[in-house]
């Protein structure tokens, strides 16, 4: 009986090693996986940090951006006035230029008309030759 009882035993003291074994491996798997779980925490925290970072960041480039819309925006406005500014001129000049081509053209002063019409619609160009047209209201040169 004791032989029983010793491969009794011995069976016994194999279970409490498979199970001290299997105990060691939960024990040892519970560790791993404690530390997978703080690594996970980790990179979680350290992707939150980076994410508020990039934020901050695009937050700032957001206000540089609205600024210079902002100030582009002003601008056309500005150029957009003096824009109007410049065309009611040319208006009103080219008003004045046909009346100054009509008084022309029906004075009979100045028989090269073509010229001086040219002269006043190309003011730029030096090519043009001076003329003396006399008005009531004094001495033109063109």
């Amino acid at each position: 009986m004791s032989a029983l009882r010793q491969s009794g035993s011995s069976s016994a003291s194999e279970g409490d090693q498979r199970y001290a074994c299997m105990d060691e491996k939960k024990r040892k798997r519970m560790i791993s996986n404690r530390e997978s779980a703080r690594r996970s925490r980790m990179r979680k925290q350290n992707l939150v940090q980076e994410l508020t970072k990039e934020v901050s960041k695009l937050q700032a480039a957001n206000r540089t951006i609205v600024a210079k819309i902002e100030e582009t925006t002003e601008r056309l406005t500005f150029c957009t006035a003096q824009n109007n500014v410049l065309r009611a001129q040319e208006i009103e000049l080219t008003d004045w230029l046909k009346s100054l081509n009509d008084l022309i053209n029906h004075s009979g002063l100045v028989t090269d008309v073509t010229n001086v019409a040219d002269c006043l619609l190309k003011p730029w160009q030096i090519t043009c030759s001076m003329q003396q047209i006399s008005a009531s209201s004094g001495l033109f040169q063109y």
